[in-house]
């Protein structure tokens, strides 16, 4: 017997949902580290930006996201917007010294 739609509606939403927490608790914990990075960056000169390793991560995520059936250009952009925010939070840590 098939589900009725409304139930199936539901059922995906609540992933969805699901899927949106973990991300952004996956968010919290990057930003955790990446601040501990800005932190370490700050009290010994460094740039609050590497470009060298920002390549290599964006490579690496794109394969990824050919890897994982998700548009490549979307994971680009994504990166993008997470490593502004990153170097942000590097460029404050840097002030604040």
């Amino acid at each position: 017997m098939n589900e009725d739609p409304s139930t199936t509606l539901n059922r995906l939403r609540g992933s969805i949902d699901n899927i949106d927490a973990s991300l952004v608790y996956l968010l919290a914990e990057r930003f955790k580290a990446t601040k501990q990075v800005g932190v370490l960056k700050a009290e010994h000169g460094m740039p609050p930006s590497d470009p060298a390793r920002e390549e290599r991560q964006l490579a690496r995520l794109r394969e990824l996201a050919v890897d994982a059936d998700l548009d490549p250009a979307f994971a680009e952009k994504w990166f993008n917007f997470v490593v502004a925010e990153v170097i942000r939070h590097h460029t404050e840590a840097a002030d604040s010294k």
